[in-house]
């Protein structure tokens, strides 16, 4: 049966946070099995299903995530089916004394669906796909165009998708169990999960509202998934002044600014910097105010006026790597056998901390909320799990680069400053994610510090890099999943089961799909040698690529250094040093000014770190989207939102990534044009002079000279 918390805390059953008072429900059921057949067998399944098909997206031009959500939709008539079907009989297995089992211990319940969705959180990476390490495979094999062994590969995904749970689990005290550690994004699984399972006898119940969306969403993603893909980046500007380069400049949503620019497709909005409607103001309002600064105040001056480093001989926007004339780099022609820079041929950090340490002394200080007192009734996870995890995944990982390093490069010394520079910064950044569902990225300062240390090794850096980078992001994603569980009630031992098991299979899963995809499909994520409108062009590894010839293979110092023209760039560091300070002095000059106290630094400062690969439409859109949903709704239809909004967002998610798939499978969208409908309208946004440079005599395909 359903219990509250105890009588003596019935004045205090109500969260500090307004987001989650009005999600999440202030009851348990302990009585509710978890650990049941169904949960077993459809967690697995949906693990596998995930991480192959989203392996498989990455390398494409859209790179849809498929998240948990569509498992949750999934999984609940299933689930019910086999509770339905699925015989009561009780019986032994050996080795458990009298202990009884069954295949169907009753009605499906919530604790087995939000198991499985875990599970196929793990499949999805938490969100973003896949593991990142594969990516140091497909830039070797691909980019470099040298080899690396399948269990070198292998290895590194695995070591570096699990390391950070180690210090995870101790931290979990830390920014699970305080109530000020809300965690926005959760409450979209809680509130979908609340009317998957609740009985709502209002004529439009929060089930019937989630269906009736999820249809539209399905039903409106073959416009701009097959038929008209355009309308992703409707750049009307460009269509006005077709000859014009500053206007295609300007109006492109895909290559230029994205003045004017907007989109018709959810996957657009969502792609980058998640769901808009998740998204507390707080996180809204410094990425508004930051990105319009960057890209609108210091983007246009910086390249039409000053044209700072020579900007005018490139495009405005883009992901390549270009020489001083502005043709495109060759990589190839400046790296040895060895992953090194052949030289003879080779002719930005401080975030605010004294905000998060008060998030941090604030969170800690205040009295056990009701869902912390609640889970206080289930076998907390013993330390030394968390201990053993971690020596045992950094003794292999060092393993690795002692007997792999002509593979991996890194030296035994860069992975322990990896791991250390991990666990100092899990505990600032999760307690950023907590509380404003944002989370600042440390992979350009790690670039920046290990290109220094250990130049001309670009596969050491990115080693290095996501050691560091994705061992922290990992024990946050980690630290999430505990916090919904936690809103849920779910027994953390079996959260954590689920959570290892998942990333070693969705790891595995990631590895064997991109070793096919890059043994079997020719010319993947060469933009010269692919044919037009093809998918297959790996935007993630483009990007991940640049950032190894960037920090490793050239260095920082022919970049940023006395050997490069970017140096004067390093003077930024100190603006990032100074900036916390000046804030302080702000706030002690205007105590009685209640916005101060809400700029948020990192975030104000990296809102656009997602550029790449994202476009400025992208950002744009996700930022309308997410002031209508998040402030004016929020403020002025509140019944509304409470009700409506998560699922909306659930909806939304789960009808384009349905029909993603569905297009995939029924049109087989790997052939060479996309799969696509050859017209007008499946020709990109038509501002084909937007990667034109704008200095004069410099000679680009396809571009007028100045």
């Amino acid at each position: 049966m359903a219990i509250a918390a105890d009588h003596e805390f019935a004045g205090d059953d109500v969260s500090p946070i307004e987001e989650v008072r009005l999600t999440v429900t202030n009851t348990d059921d302990p009585t509710l099995p978890v650990w049941t057949f169904r949960s077993w067998l459809l967690g697995l399944i949906s693990c596998l299903i995930l991480s192959f098909i989203n392996q498989f997206f990455m390398y494409r031009t859209e790179s849809l995530v498929i998240t948990q959500l569509t498992v949750v939709i999934v999984a609940l008539p299933v689930g019910k089916f086999m509770a339905a079907v699925l015989p009561e009989t009780e019986f032994r297995l050996p080795g458990f004394r009298e202990k009884r089992f069954t295949l169907n211990p009753g009605p499906f319940n919530v604790k087995e669906h939000v198991l499985i969705a875990m599970f196929a959180n793990a499949g999805a990476a938490f969100g973003w796909g896949n593991a990142y390490a594969v990516e140091i495979v497909t830039i070797v094999k691909v980019f470099y165009h040298r080899k690396i062994p399948f269990f070198v590969g292998w290895t590194l995904v695995i070591t570096t998708q699990v390391l950070g749970y180690g210090w995870a689990g101790v931290l979990r005290k830390y920014v699970v169990d305080p109530a000020h550690m809300w965690w926005p994004g959760t409450l979209v699984q809680v509130s979908l999960f609340r009317a998957m399972h609740e009985k709502d006898e209002e004529r439009m119940s929060r089930g019937k509202f989630f269906l009736i969306a999820l249809i539209c969403s399905f039903s409106w993603y073959v416009v701009p998934g097959y038929l008209f893909p355009t309308i992703t980046s409707i750049s009307w500007v460009c269509w006005v002044f077709y000859n014009s380069v500053t206007a295609h400049q300007l109006g492109s949503g895909q290559n230029g600014l994205g003045l004017g620019a907007f989109t018709l497709d959810w996957s657009a909005v969502s792609s980058f910097l998640g769901n808009p409607l998740v998204t507390p103001f707080l996180g809204i309002a410094n990425v508004v105010c930051g990105y319009f600064l960057i890209i609108f105040i210091v983007l246009p001056i910086s390249y039409w006026k000053l044209d700072l480093f020579g900007a005018r001989k490139f495009p405005i926007f883009s992901f390549g790597l270009f020489t001083s004339t502005g043709r495109n780099y060759n990589i190839s022609a400046i790296v040895n056998d060895k992953f090194e820079l052949d030289k003879i041929r080779y002719c930005i950090v401080v975030a605010t901390f004294r905000e998060i340490y008060e998030r941090f002394r604030s969170s800690t200080n205040v009295k056990e909320d009701v869902h912390t007192r609640l889970m206080r009734k289930y076998k907390d996870i013993p330390s030394w799990w968390f201990y053993l995890l971690a020596i045992v995944t950094f003794s292999t990982s060092l393993g690795l680069c002692i007997l792999y390093k002509e593979q991996v490069q890194m030296p035994w010394w860069g992975l322990i400053l990896a791991c250390i520079v991990a666990f100092i910064f899990t505990l600032p950044i999760s307690i950023l994610t907590a509380t404003t569902n944002i989370a600042p990225s440390l992979e350009t300062i790690m670039e920046y510090v290990m290109g220094m240390m250990y130049p001309g090794k670009p596969i050491a850096i990115v080693c290095m890099k996501i050691y560091s980078y994705n061992s922290m992001a990992q024990a946050v994603f980690f630290l999430s999943d505990f916090k919904l569980g936690h809103y849920m009630k779910i027994p953390p031992r079996s959260m954590f089961m689920v959570q290892f098991l998942g990333t070693i299979i969705a790891g595995s899963v990631n590895m064997g799909v991109a070793w096919w995809l890059l043994t079997s499909i020719k010319d993947i994520c060469n933009l010269q040698l692919l044919p037009p409108n093809s998918p297959w062009t790996c935007p993630w590894s483009r990007i991940f690529f640049d950032e190894s010839v960037i920090w490793g293979l050239l260095g920082p110092r022919r970049t940023f250094g006395n050997l490069g023209n970017y140096g004067s760039l390093n003077w930024f560091f100190l603006g990032g040093a100074i900036g916390p300070l000046l804030l302080w002095l702000l706030h002690k000059a205007f105590p009685k000014k209640p916005w101060i106290p809400l700029i948020n630094l990192p975030i104000f400062f990296g809102a656009s770190y997602f550029l790449f690969p994202a476009t400025p439409l992208n950002i744009n859109a996700w930022m309308i989207v997410g002031i209508i949903f998040n402030v004016i709704v929020f403020r002025y239809r509140k019944r509304w939102w409470q009700k409506y909004n998560y699922i909306l967002s659930a909806a939304l998610d789960s009808g384009v990534a349905l029909m993603a798939v569905l297009l995939y499978l029924a049109l087989g969208m790997e052939n060479g044009n996309g799969g696509g409908i050859m017209w007008w309208g499946d020709g990109g946004d038509h501002c084909n002079l937007a990667t034109c440079p704008t200095a004069k005599g410099i000679q680009v395909d396809g571009c007028p000279i100045l």
